[in-house]
């Protein structure tokens, strides 16, 4: 028999405010443990929380970018649970009036992954196993959260880690979180079952929790797949449960018993009051909005006429891509812009993180004089190449190394001596061409490129080239 995957994911990201949700304590990451809290965010008896209101704004953002409804009347609830990393036993999170529902993400493909709510919520401490210890960390307790909740829309492993990509480019975007996956500001528990390929009824599924890399995330819903099939398979039935994923063995593991709402006890909380959404709200919230990604990918290549693959890797981080227009503003090159972002500087950018920083010693100014150069023909390709380096080597601009010679090109009565010195000195390429085969002309133009470091005008040079070899 065969079977089909159904999946869909509680995807949590880190928003990008400077404090936490219910404090003011810094979100700052990578700081000592246990210095970045207070008595606030650990829960101690007698504190108040009190909502910050950019974190309803960045909900709210990121609910119109991914096509969402936004509810104007939405309130905070207990979610009760015993568990080490929350020392007040409950999260302040959002149960039956969430901020945004019925969304959707689209696909490449055109299909689109309905989302049923992103609601906002707080962030638990970080539990640190070391030699049979387990060491609590609660530096993250009370980070703001969303958590965007997919319908069971998800029907391959590719699809998956597309819904994911898309959704670390839109929320980079618009700006409500940096979505790094290895400092954990994106991390997605994934709900998996299988079925009969055909049937319309959904399996019992089970619940891969904190996965925070694509690798993984793609390894561990391939093997729960494989895993259900064979207890399907067996006669066995699949147990609904919370399972974690082992990098070391490849496989995924038991947890936990899977809880449903009733387990979590939820009621509203007492120490906060209502939240309403107003439409002048959204409207300012709208009108702050950038160009989505899918929208910047279309008009990259229609606009600047570059292939679907260049984009891609422009639009991917929001400060490349706006990096990108700025060299490229008022071009006839804007390939040229591409390359050599896509070229010089990405081979300086060695990580992902170095690309998300995009720090770079060539200002998209900078970059565009140069190729203003090529665009009005003082220069040739190839110089553009070799002075962008010695650009990003020093962070000098492009006039720094560009001689008068450079600039001057080669005059007519130079050129036309050097073309026929360069077909003296090809005499087997200049018989082929004679014989029928265009492509030699090729070899002794770039000859004619070499003896000339790339001054001289190509088309020129091909034309004279052509009347000297057919003579």
């Amino acid at each position: 028999m065969n079977y089909e995957l159904v999946c869909g994911l509680e995807t949590h990201v880190e928003l990008a405010t400077k404090t936490k949700i219910f404090c003011s304590c810094t979100t700052e990451f990578g700081a000592e443990p246990n210095t970045h809290c207070c008595p606030v965010c650990i829960g101690l008896p007698g504190t108040l929380p009190k909502l910050n209101k950019a974190v309803v704004e960045y909900a709210v953002t990121a609910g119109l970018a991914t096509h969402c409804e936004i509810n104007p009347d939405a309130k905070m609830d207990r979610k009760n649970y015993v568990y080490p990393d929350l020392p007040k036993a409950y999260q302040i999170s959002e149960y039956d009036q969430p901020l945004c529902r019925n969304g959707y993400v689209e696909l490449a493909s055109g299909k689109k992954i309905r989302l049923t709510r992103i609601h906002i919520e707080e962030d638990a401490g970080k539990l640190v196993h070391e030699r049979g210890n387990t060491l609590i960390d609660y530096n993250r307790g009370g980070v703001p959260l969303i958590e965007i909740v997919s319908e069971p829309d998800i029907r391959s492993i590719g699809e998956a880690a597309e819904y994911v990509e898309q959704l670390q480019a839109i929320m980079r975007y618009i700006g409500v979180s940096d979505c790094k996956m290895q400092e954990g500001s994106l991390r997605c528990d994934v709900n998996v079952s299988v079925r009969p390929q055909g049937s319309d009824r959904l399996g019992t599924r089970t619940e891969i929790k904190n996965m925070n890399s694509f690798s993984h995330m793609t390894k561990a819903i391939q093997y729960e797949m494989d895993r259900q099939i064979d207890l399907l398979e067996s006669g066995e039935d699949v147990v609904q449960e919370t399972r974690r994923y082992n990098e070391e063995t490849g496989c995924t593991e038991g947890m936990r018993g899977k809880e449903d709402a009733n387990d979590y006890r939820y009621f509203r909380d007492p120490d906060l009051v209502a939240i309403r959404v107003t439409d002048d709200m959204v409207a300012a919230l709208k009108a702050k909005m950038p160009e989505g990604p899918q929208k910047r990918l279309a008009r990259f290549q229609t606009e600047y006429g570059l292939p679907e693959a260049d984009a891609r890797l422009l639009i991917d981080r929001r400060r490349i891509a706006d990096y990108f227009e700025a060299a490229a503003k008022g071009t006839k090159n804007p390939r040229t812009v591409a390359n050599c972002i896509l070229g010089p500087i990405f081979s300086r950018l060695d990580s992902d993180a170095a690309k998300d920083e995009f720090r770079v010693s060539v200002s998209p100014e900078n970059l565009n004089a140069l190729v203003g150069l090529l665009d009005a023909g003082k220069i040739r390709k190839n110089l553009v190449k070799s002075t962008l380096e010695k650009m990003l080597d020093t962070g000098k601009p492009a006039a720094a190394f560009l001689s008068e010679k450079d600039l001057a090109g080669v005059n007519p009565d130079d050129l036309r001596k050097i073309c026929e010195q360069a077909a003296a000195d090809n005499p087997n390429a200049v018989k082929d061409y004679r014989g029928g085969k265009e492509k030699a002309l090729k070899a002794v133009l770039g000859a004619v490129m070499k003896m000339t470091r790339g001054r001289a005008n190509p088309q020129e040079a091909e034309k004279i080239l052509t009347q000297i070899m057919k003579a």
